[in-house]
């Protein structure tokens, strides 16, 4: 089986349950290893509402026909801010941000902003972190999954995303 199967039968299995299907078992029942799920689920994550849990990983259905989409994005520390005032203050939930590494592969964090509040909570938080950021260890590249109510919400973030000079396409 090739990958684009074997991610169609990942989503498939996904859409079967109501619970979470861990990395391994999934891996397990595709006959490949755990890294190559979570290489897949990645994948999948731009086009299907995929959230990982700590139990596995969980197709949902946004409540109120909600829009999902990836932004893949690169910018300083000092314009976390913004980037994400950006996307709460167009209607985004900033649902996580991802990033790869080069040993680890993908790293995965639960965002959830979905106000200036949330985001200023966020931007406070990390200004008194002794760890920081995720997306210094992948020279600033990073993955936000944002939902909306409307693809024309979502596009407009992206036009902007895209004006800022935030947004990176996928080549």
């Amino acid at each position: 089986m090739d990958g684009k199967e074997r991610r169609e039968r990942i989503v498939e299995e996904l859409e079967k349950t109501d619970k979470p299907l861990s990395g391994s078992a999934l891996a397990k029942q595709m006959g490949v290893s755990r890294q190559v799920i979570v290489q897949d689920i990645a994948l999948l994550r731009t086009r299907y509402p995929i959230l990982a849990t700590a139990q596995g990983y969980l197709l949902y259905e946004p409540a109120g026909k909600k829009h999902v989409r990836a932004f893949l994005v690169r910018h300083t520390k000092d314009q976390i801010r913004d980037e994400l005032m950006t996307i709460v203050s167009l209607g985004g939930l900033v649902l996580d941000v991802a990033v790869e590494h080069d040993v680890y592969g993908q790293l995965r964090a639960d965002l959830n902003l979905a106000s200036p509040k949330d985001v200023e909570l966020f931007c406070e938080r990390l200004a008194h972190s002794r760890s920081g950021p995720l997306f210094p260890i992948s020279d600033g590249i990073h993955l936000h999954t944002v939902e909306a109510s409307s693809e024309h919400a979502l596009d407009q973030i992206e036009n902007i995303l895209q004006e800022k000079r935030y947004l990176l396409k996928e080549s």
